[in-house]
């Protein structure tokens, strides 16, 4: 088969809030937790933009066994260091209630260039996102593989939508992370690329007009990755569970596959228009899996589920080339059953009417099928 030129292994990054159990909201304590989760687990465990978040990363996997073993290790250890500290971990794309202004920026070079640069939008950057890394080393296949890809993103946001509550208000949005990260300057779906020389020739440009600091401060929801030979897709929010996060990593990998395969094929090629993209985003980012959402390619609005089975379809050879598609439509069948994390949120707050039971559900959602390791 073509795709065996390429391994397309999987690397994940979650990105997840630290909590004080007793108040459930943001606890800028990472400086704390950090020294104990990396004593444990090294370097795949990193600060991030603000100190009430944390950031892992697995080692490269090659399948989804190892994508959940190595999620539910990191996720133990991540919890362990932060019960050490007295707090929590939760994952989610936003805190229901806590406000950005009472959050602190993380003493990094990084993280400081950011907030010169950016100023507000930085300091309203509490938001937690899921990026899926898929191993692809020829950049110029990466970039043709990109394209097509960006006509599915809108379902595997709509799966993994987690974040319908901000500073204490439902938004009406299931992933308000999304409307959150669109206002960056360099977000968002990306344009169709002719080739990895129109590419670089982007990326040159917007760095030589301080557009950005650097390739790597471009935040596309799906790009090359500057420092691995990947295509990383940034589309998501970060995952309540385990098994969520397995079932977006399973979708990736499987999009980015038959995606190549079409692009080794020769398989012809319909740009669609980006206007149209960027609306199948929005609507996906405010209804989930509640609402209709768009096909952009048959040009017109479908059921949710109607567009996530055409999704599944599509990377289902795929899937079954390497036997994962009884693992990954099973749970995407769940999540559609049961609903995304943005509905468990919100039916919480419905029965209750406490958002802290709403941070106690992330909680316990974050640590679910990982108490024996």
């Amino acid at each position: 088969m073509p795709s065996q030129t390429e391994e397309f292994t999987i690397g994940v990054e979650e990105e997840y809030q630290i909590i004080n159990p007793t108040t459930r909201e943001l606890s800028s304590r990472v400086e704390h937790i950090l020294p104990k989760a990396q004593k444990a687990i090294g370097s795949e465990v990193q600060p991030e933009a603000q100190q009430s978040q944390i950031e892992i990363g697995t080692p490269i996997c090659k399948t989804l066994a190892d994508v959940r073993s190595e999620l539910v290790r990191l996720r133990y250890e991540v919890i362990a260091a932060a019960a050490k500290d007295g707090k929590q971990i939760a994952a989610a794309g936003t805190h229901p209630f806590s406000h950005w202004d009472e959050q602190q920026i993380t003493p990094k070079e990084r993280y400081e260039d950011l907030m010169r640069d950016y100023q507000q939008l930085t300091r309203e950057l509490v938001i937690f996102g899921c990026h899926v890394h898929v191993g692809i080393s020829d950049r110029s296949t990466a970039i043709q593989v990109m394209n097509r890809t960006c006509i599915w993103l809108s379902p595997l946001l709509a799966l993994a939508a987690s974040s319908p509550f901000w500073l204490g208000r439902d938004t009406g949005y299931a992933s308000y992370r999304t409307g959150i990260w669109s206002r960056w300057p360099i977000s968002g779906v990306p344009l169709i690329f002719e080739s990895l020389t129109d590419y670089e020739a982007l990326v040159q440009v917007l760095v030589e007009t301080k557009s950005v600091a650097e390739a790597t401060k471009i935040y596309w929801d799906v790009r090359l990755s500057e420092r691995f030979p990947t295509i990383e897709f940034r589309v998501t929010d970060v995952c309540q569970t385990v098994d969520e996060a397995v079932m977006v990593a399973g979708l990736v990998r499987a999009l980015a596959r038959t995606c190549y395969e079409e692009v080794i094929t020769d398989k012809p090629f319909h740009p669609v228009r980006h206007e149209l993209i960027r609306a199948a985003h929005w609507r996906a980012a405010r209804y989930g899996l509640d609402e209709d959402l768009i096909d952009v390619s048959a040009m017109k609005a479908v059921p949710a589920r109607e567009m996530v089975e055409s999704f599944l379809s599509f990377v289902r050879p795929s899937l079954e080339e390497y036997g994962e598609w009884d693992e990954v439509s099973s749970l995407v069948h769940r999540t559609m059953e049961f609903g995304n994390g943005a509905t468990r949120q919100r039916e919480i707050y419905k029965q209750t009417g406490r958002f802290s039971d709403v941070v106690d559900l992330i909680v316990q959602d974050t640590a679910k099928g990982i108490a024996s390791v």
